[in-house]
């Protein structure tokens, strides 16, 4: 099968060659990643603290099966407790807003808007709705 000649990476002001499709080289790669991580913040920034550990472990016991698999009529056990619905709280607390934050801090409490699922589960759903090929480009 035939190759696709290398491009040069799209990087402004690089010029090194790759072959992989993704029009960045490695470095320029771990550095767009770095910036990602960076917009992210940490897991405690978005709300993901002790609390929310004890929480977490607490309804994984109540409901142990990933919810994806038992609609297929599978049984998997759950691993993570996804939000339906994204809280979305770092960018409400970087906003400044506390209407909101408080929105966001409610949604991301609500057990309601919870559900058990399995990683792999979890990554593909995530990967789907809520990741950066999903959402519409910020202006």
């Amino acid at each position: 099968m035939a190759q696709a000649a290398p491009r040069p990476c799209t990087y402004p002001g690089c010029g090194v060659l790759v072959r992989d499709g993704s029009g960045r080289c490695e470095r320029h790669k771990a550095v767009e990643r770095k910036q990602r991580d960076a917009e992210r913040g940490s897991a405690h920034e978005r709300g993901y603290t002790s609390a929310w550990q004890k929480a977490r472990a607490a309804y994984l016991r109540k409901h142990p099966l990933c919810r994806a698999h038992e609609r297929d009529g599978e049984i998997v056990p759950a691993t993570v407790v996804d939000h339906v619905v994204p809280h979305r709280l770092k960018e409400a607390i970087d906003s400044g807003d506390k209407y909101r934050i408080e929105r966001s801090k409610a949604l991301f409490w609500d057990s309601d808007n919870w559900q058990p699922l399995c990683k792999t589960c979890h990554d593909r759903k995530t990967a789907t709705e809520d990741s950066a090929f999903a959402r519409p480009r910020r202006p």
